[in-house]
């Protein structure tokens, strides 16, 4: 359903190829790149924690560190791509993080080869074929919750999801046109309590601060408030959507 509203993420630079920059000094991109990828350490985190995981959360940030570490430790010539690596980081520091605060370990999650070199991507999880499975499994329910209940607060909007694959923009400049629109929304307190108080689009207040016209929000105006449902709320999954639709 998701895969009809939003475009396959295409980047115009590799994430290996960021990597190096930042690895090169390019501490700036470094914030750029960690703030563009909290929805992917966050998903991660709540994978291994089997809930979700808040940015205010000791795990998130957890994750974040781990995130840090592994775009410094990670190198091109291993073979596997970045977030492959940083997902074994994230885990191993999130599960080592859970040990120390639980005494009684009710997480049946461990890992192996603790004495190999971590820089190896291909360190593996004990029962990795389990393991994955249990993360799919996993991944599979957190986003299916996820949907539901974006379901129930498009309700309140007067929307639904066949609502918005029919009114979904059909070419991809004017997809991220509206994302950018609805970005915008979200961004500024006013046109935001707008939007929740009268559960409507401010077309008016919207005309005088974007390039497109008014036809063309009123066109696009189901798909804009969805998108600024989704940016104001914690939704993982589909904000990887987005993402991808505004990096390619």
């Amino acid at each position: 359903m998701l895969s009809l509203l939003f475009m396959t993420k295409k980047k115009k630079r590799t994430l290996e190829e960021t990597v190096l920059l930042i690895q090169q000094g390019d501490r700036h991109l470094l914030d750029e790149l960690i703030d563009a990828y909290k929805p992917f350490i966050a998903k991660t985190v709540s994978s291994v924690c089997r809930r979700y995981i808040y940015e205010s959360d000791d795990e998130f940030s957890i994750g974040l560190i781990a995130f840090n570490e592994a775009i410094d430790k990670y190198s091109k010539e291993r073979g596997s791509s970045l977030l492959s690596f940083s997902e074994v980081i994230i885990r191993r520091r999130v599960i080592d993080y859970i040990r120390k605060q639980t005494k009684n370990q009710h997480i049946s999650i461990d890992i192996t080869n603790t004495s190999q070199d971590e820089d190896s991507a291909g360190s593996v999880i004990v029962n990795e074929l389990s393991l994955d499975d249990f993360h799919k499994k996993n991944d599979e329910k957190l986003r299916k919750d996820e949907i539901l209940n974006f379901q129930k607060l498009l309700t309140t909007f007067d929307l639904s999801f066949s609502d918005l694959v029919e009114n979904s923009p059909k070419h991809a400049d004017a997809r991220k046109s509206a994302i950018m629109t609805a970005k915008m929304i979200v961004e500024n307190p006013e046109l935001k309590e707008l939007l929740f108080e009268k559960k409507r689009l401010p077309i008016k207040q919207l005309e005088k601060m974007v390039k497109v016209s008014r036809k063309t929000i009123e066109r696009n105006r189901k798909y804009i408030i969805a998108i600024a449902l989704i940016l104001s709320n914690d939704y993982v999954y589909m904000k990887d959507y987005i993402k991808g639709v505004l990096d390619k």
